[in-house]
């Protein structure tokens, strides 16, 4: 085991320098820049600004600064103290270029409990939905059950979240209002954004889950199971779901990343004061420190998940050996 993680460190410390690197070159190629926009700063004022955040500086001595912790000065190395932010690799993404009042750290520290919560009752209706349904189209295959699960998990995969969210805001916020269409800090600003956000995966759960438990009901050890007398119940849930439960804890680390993505949109239609908000708004505004910092959140986030997903593995099957598959 210590081996399997000091090699993911390896591999999520080169991710990370990648992750990085990628987003300081595509955010200073894009078009206009942090201070550009439909009001015109006077010269004197944006080359101002410009020398505070270093952007006057060449690309390099940026992305050298943008890394951190390095003094850099107009000549190069150097000692210059006045630098806004000490760097990614000092946890320290400086001020937004846009609300030069507020920094990335702080932003991210009120708005990243809000994503977490929405993405893990996501991730949970995703779970609880996709599993019910699998076993329930498992138990009775062919069924009228069987058959309107696949349909309706076929329009849950081919349906971004975006057109989801849209068809539960008229649902259930104009024909049926139960719920409102924006905001946070209730319980009821809940269901509809964490609805849009997992009922795309519960369709994909839903699809392996029932897969899997076709594929092991049809094993040996289930047949022994019946021979004994087992009831067709206890067979399903205590014998066949653990044994078929692998594919679907393999997709539950690109579902997590597919939530996190999935959230900047539903952030944003929802209104919800998340990360997702903050990393539209600064790829929209060019906010360079913004954009940087939700990117490596969002990247760390991945791994950990993937992480964990790779550790439940071994325990659903002793017989993995994670020291041998890494």
């Amino acid at each position: 085991m210590a081996r399997f993680l000091l090699r993911r460190a390896l591999w999520f410390a080169l991710t990370t320098w990648a992750v990085i690197t990628l987003a300081f070159f595509v955010l200073r190629a894009a078009p206009g820049g942090p201070f550009s926009g439909e009001r015109k700063l006077h010269p004197t004022v944006e080359a101002a600004l410009r020398a505070q955040y270093h952007l006057d500086w060449p690309l390099w001595k940026q992305y050298l600064h943008t890394l951190g912790p390095f003094n850099l000065d107009e000549r190069g190395l150097g000692g210059d103290r006045s630098a806004p932010f000490g760097g990614v690799l000092a946890l320290d993404f400086g001020p937004s270029m846009q609300h030069r009042d507020v920094s990335v750290n702080d932003a991210l520290a009120q708005s990243l409990p809000i994503s977490i919560t929405l993405g893990a009752l996501a991730l949970a209706i995703a779970l609880a939905l996709g599993l019910t349904a699998g076993v329930l189209c498992a138990h009775a295959p062919g069924s009228r059950l069987d058959r309107f699960v696949r349909l309706a998990s076929t329009s849950g995969l081919v349906l971004p979240n975006f057109v989801v969210a849209s068809l539960l805001v008229l649902v259930f916020a104009f024909w049926r209002p139960i719920a409102p269409v924006a905001g946070w800090g209730a319980p009821q600003h809940l269901p509809l954004p964490a609805l849009a956000l997992g009922l795309p995966f519960a369709a994909y759960i839903a699809r392996l889950s029932r897969a899997a438990l076709l594929e092991t009901l049809s094993k040996d050890f289930i047949r022994t199971a019946r021979a004994k007398g087992a009831s067709p119940m206890r067979i399903l849930w205590r014998h066949a779901l653990r044994a078929s439960l692998t594919p679907v804890v393999s997709y539950l680390g690109p579902a997590a990343a597919g939530v996190l993505t999935g959230s900047l949109v539903i952030e944003r239609i929802f209104a919800i004061p998340g990360a997702g908000t903050h990393f539209v708004a600064s790829a929209l505004n060019r906010d360079y420190t913004m954009a940087m910092g939700v990117t490596v959140v969002y990247a760390a986030a991945v791994f950990g998940f993937n992480l964990l997903v790779d550790v439940a593995y071994t325990l659903l099957d002793p017989r993995l050996n994670l020291e041998r598959e890494a």
